[in-house]
C-alpha cells in the first residue's frame, strides 16, 4: 500500500555520502592540495608557495587530510637540515582522483581561458589526453540520463515519514511504500 510519502522529500539526509565526503574535502584548500601533490609536491613549505594559502589555513587543511587517511606523513631529512615532514597520498587519497580530475574537466570545458586548459593531463602509457567517465560494473559507459536510483542499504527515511513504512522501497516517481508481501 502506497502512503503517499515521497522519497526526495521525506528521506533522512543525514545519512548522506556526498555530503560526509565534503565535510573532509569540499573546500578550496583541500582540492587544490590534492592537485599539488598528483602535481608531485609533497612539503609544506612547497603547498605554501605555491597555493598562497595561508599558513594556518594550510597546516588544518594537511592535517585534516592525515586525519582522515587521505595523505600520510614521512619523515625526510635534507643534508645539514633538520628532519620535517613530507605528505605522501594514500590509497584512500589515490581513490579521490576521479573526483577531482572529474572537476578539473568541467573547468577545461567550462572555465578555462580562451587559449584552452593551464594543465594538460595524459596516459603516461599511450599519451592520449585523460577523460574522466561514469562507467558501469558492466564497464558501459554511462549519462545521467542513463542513472536511476533507489534505496541502498544504509536507506533511511525522516523518522515522522517512515513510521507506517516497515519495509519500505522506491516506486516508480520517487514514491515510497511498502514491499509487497
Amino acid at each position: 500500500m502506497d502512503s503517499g510519502t515521497d522519497i526526495r522529500f521525506d528521506r533522512d539526509t543525514s545519512n548522506c555520502s556526498i555530503a560526509r565526503t565534503l565535510e573532509v574535502v569540499g573546500e578550496k584548500w583541500t582540492i587544490l592540495i590534492l592537485r599539488e601533490v598528483w602535481y608531485g609536491s609533497s612539503r609544506f613549505s612547497d603547498f605554501e608557495r605555491i597555493l598562497g594559502c595561508p599558513r594556518n589555513l594550510l597546516a588544518e587543511r594537511l592535517r585534516k587530510l592525515v586525519e582522515h587517511g587521505i595523505l600520510s606523513t614521512e619523515t625526510y631529512r635534507e643534508p645539514g637540515a633538520r628532519s620535517r615532514l613530507r605528505y605522501v597520498i594514500t590509497p584512500k587519497g589515490i581513490d579521490l582522483m576521479p573526483a577531482v580530475m572529474g572537476l578539473m574537466q568541467w573547468g577545461d570545458r567550462y572555465r578555462a581561458d580562451p587559449e584552452g586548459p593551464p594543465i594538460v593531463t595524459r596516459h603516461r602509457n599511450c599519451g592520449a589526453r585523460l577523460d574522466v567517465q561514469v562507467r558501469c560494473e558492466h564497464d558501459h559507459h554511462v549519462t545521467a540520463a542513463d542513472t536511476e536510483t533507489e534505496p541502498g542499504p544504509g536507506f533511511r527515511m525522516k523518522a515522522d515519514a517512515s513510521a507506517n513504512l516497515p519495509n519500505p522501497v522506491l516506486h516508480e516517481g520517487g514514491r515510497i511504500g511498502e514491499q509487497a508481501t
